[in-house]
């Protein structure tokens, strides 16, 4: 994981997600490091799991949600309040 995230924050995060999906943080964790969404894409209904997955093959789909208001302000909380 990028280590410009605060551990304890990440691992926050981590956990909730965990136990929204019903994996165990720890797999959560080793999938997204590789890449890998099937946990996540599993707890999601097929119509948001297909979003997902356009989502992620896309490059300016991810861009243009990464620049919105929101996934900025998540990314400070996350990264400690730095840009």
């Amino acid at each position: 994981m990028n280590n410009n995230f605060d551990t304890k924050k990440l691992t926050g995060l981590l956990n909730a997600v965990s136990r929204k999906i019903g994996v165990p943080p720890e797999q959560l964790r080793s999938e997204l490091e590789a890449g890998k969404f099937d946990s996540a894409l599993a707890a999601m209904n097929k119509n948001e799991a297909a979003r997902f997955q356009q989502a992620v093959n896309n490059p300016e789909i991810v861009e243009k949600m990464m620049s919105t208001p929101q996934a900025k302000a998540l990314y400070k909380k996350l990264s400690g309040g730095k840009k």
